[in-house]
């Protein structure tokens, strides 16, 4: 299967419990922010571990994947004869220590003193264990670094194994692989023929004298062809696979999948090929590549080898030959995906318009039900509202991700999700943070809002208006072309910082147009790989500092930001400048914002904001009083003189 990292982790993360997807291994580690679901009770493991340790017996294998019972978006499992771990990070330690039954140990990611994933699998191999993987769901990279550590720690080796073990203890419990229809995305959405993106590629494949092409990531393949599917749930995608070459273009994905529309679309540019067959073609490829005139004494190579994306699996590059024939890049899809053309520019703003109109008509009811009315909802039912208005809106499709709908100390959850029937009824007196987004045609959108409905304590008022001078400083930040996310992480931490406090989660992800809502390969936060690429004009981030205090409560304020180019001045270096252009439309919640802590420029920032705010979204409330005046409340001045909110 594809490799998902960048799409949905967070089903291969709930092996047998998730409809479709293969359980990851203790090789597998994914970055991704959002949770599908998070069922907070604790999963009993032990029969489904007795299984797979048969199973790992009869297949000669000392260490293997994943049975955890953790729903996390990101986390690697591993698992020996005797000992079972589970390795995530600080999203997500609150979450795991009470999903994982007594069977597990937890590896606290990024604390002192705790081991990586890698180095414990290692120790586990000492005295010449074998560690077993499914190859199709482990990257090349990876399995290369992970065989270099069982080797010096004395380990036999890194095994692919092609029958994934944790399917063959799901056995028939495990649903078949979703068939929904892909479609075509129509290029008034998509603001470029995907011929002209075929013709980039190939551009930079004849630049770079590669062979081809062969495309896993799935986000990558739907944009490529400006088609949308429906198989992973909140991500517009569909299984596939995809392979460029200087003359073809390969869609390997279920025929009967396709909308009456995709064929005439792709014409006789694309050939159609099964999905199951690019193993097969992936082989014939790199037995079809041109050697070079042999050398005495030394191996053949080939003139041109073929690109794989560094995140494809290692069964891919396998049957393309291995490293002789294959050369590991960061996909160029990726890289063009990520900047924005004007057509998806323009419809993250407008998108971003009518979604805020939503969350302002659904935050006015909430107060009114919860205060006015003293109803009693609960996180889901709150949440079905806001889907509810949402799906009023033009051009939604859908969801973008499960709302996080969190009362009270459930905020603290970074990426709590209720479920139905055994969530918290929200508190009116307490901190609520939702975090929410939908699926436009012409966009995709995130929006994280924390509110109090009644008299917020000193503390949260003070930790909220950190978070957001934090919001406020990325937001208005400058800085030269050529700079990454990971150098502008601290903007957004500062004041936290000075204060003794932090959170453990990235500050910033980049975000797909009618496609994932996270992706890469851009992002603001401390990954090493966000040092690696540099933010360009068309960029669409996230920007996201919070504070959590684990059984107290959550802050978390997000807006979507655009990179785009500053006026400067001065030109110094004869380079450009970049900044951000913010397209969230929602005002800040009042009564959490402490004025006094505001400097002269935060404030004017603020007011301005507002006042967008209110001027964008107003036109959607001609009829509804309530809205409105929540409206004008919410997007009132500042007064300066006080340092008070009036």
């Amino acid at each position: 299967m594809p490799y998902l990292a960048a799409l949905a982790p967070r089903f291969l993360l709930n092996s047998l419990r998730n409809p479709f997807l293969r359980g990851p291994f203790q090789a597998y580690f994914s970055s991704t922010p959002k949770a599908l679901a998070v069922d907070m009770e604790t999963v009993n493991t032990t029969e489904r571990l007795r299984q797979l340790r048969a199973l790992m017996k009869e297949n000669k294998v000392d260490i293997y994947e994943f049975i955890s019972g953790f729903s996390g978006s990101a986390g690697t499992a591993v698992i020996t004869s005797e000992k079972a771990a589970l390795a995530t990070d600080g999203r997500y330690f609150n979450q795991a220590s009470k999903q994982l039954d007594s069977n597990w140990h937890l590896l606290k990611q990024g604390l002192e003193d705790v081991p990586t994933w890698q180095d414990w699998t290692a120790e586990q191999s000492e005295g010449h264990k074998t560690v077993g993987v499914d190859p199709t769901v482990i990257t090349a990279p990876e399995a290369r670094k992970l065989t270099e550590k069982i080797k010096k720690k004395g380990g036999a080796e890194l095994l692919g194994i092609k029958s994934n073990l944790v399917d063959l203890v799901w056995g028939d419990h495990r649903p078949a692989r979703p068939h929904e229809k892909v479609s075509v995305l129509d290029v008034k959405f998509a603001g470029k023929k995907f011929e002209e993106k075929i013709e980039d590629l190939r551009k930079e494949l004849d630049k770079k004298k590669s062979a081809g092409l062969i495309v896993s990531m799935l986000d990558e393949i739907a944009w490529l062809y400006n088609l949308r599917g429906n198989d992973i749930p909140y991500n517009p995608v569909f299984f596939s696979y995809a392979a460029v070459t200087p003359t073809t273009a390969t869609l390997y994905t279920d025929e009967s999948k396709l909308s009456e529309n995709v064929l005439p679309h792709l014409g006789d540019n694309v050939r159609i090929r099964p999905y199951s067959a690019i193993f097969e073609d992936a082989k014939a490829f790199g037995e079809s590549l041109e050697m070079e005139a042999p050398i005495a004494g030394r191996p053949q190579t080939p003139k041109k080898k073929f690109w794989i994306s560094t995140k494809a699996s290692w069964a891919l590059s396998m049957e393309l030959g291995g490293e002789e024939k294959v050369e590991e890049v960061r996909s160029p899809i990726g890289d063009a995906k990520a900047i924005k053309n004007a057509t998806e520019l323009e419809g993250m703003r407008v998108c971003h318009i009518r979604d805020g109109a939503s969350l302002s008509e659904y935050f006015a009811w909430l107060e009114e039900e919860l205060v006015i009315k003293g109803t009693k909802l609960d996180e889901v039912q709150a949440a079905d509202k806001l889907e509810e208005i949402r799906s009023r809106k033009e051009r939604f499709v859908g969801l973008s991700f499960d709302t996080i709908s969190s009362t009270g100390p459930n905020a603290a959850v970074i990426h709590y999700k209720p479920e139905r029937g055994n969530c918290s009824i929200i508190d009116p007196t307490a901190l609520y943070l939702c975090d929410s987004g939908a699926q436009y045609f012409d966009g995709t959108t995130d929006t994280t809002r924390t509110l109090h409905f009644g008299t917020p304590k000193e503390m949260e008022r003070k930790a909220y208006t950190l978070v957001l001078k934090g919001v406020i400083a990325l937001d208005r930040a400058v800085f030269p072309k050529g700079t990454s996310g990971f150098a502008l992480d601290t903007l957004a931490r500062q004041f936290l910082w000075r204060e003794g406090l932090d959170y453990r989660h990235g500050t910033g992800h980049g975000v797909g147009s009618y496609l994932n809502v996270h992706e890469g390969p851009i992002g603001i936060g401390t990954r090493v790989q966000y040092s690696e690429v540099p933010l360009s004009i068309g960029n669409v981030l996230s920007d996201e500092p919070g504070y959590y205090e684990d059984g107290k409560f959550g802050i978390r304020i997000e807006n979507m930001i655009m990179a785009q180019e500053a006026k400067t001045n001065h030109h110094f270096g004869d380079k450009p400048w970049l900044g951000f252009e913010h397209v969230t439309m929602v005002p800040m919640c009042r009564k959490l914002i402490d004025g006094k802590m505001l400097t002269p420029e935060e404030r004017t920032w603020l007011n301005e904001y507002h006042q967008e705010v209110y001027d964008k979204t107003k036109g959607f409330f001609k009829v509804d009083e309530r809205t409105l005046k929540w409206l004008e409340r919410e997007t009132r001045s500042i007064n300066v003189m006080e340092f008070t909110l009036t």
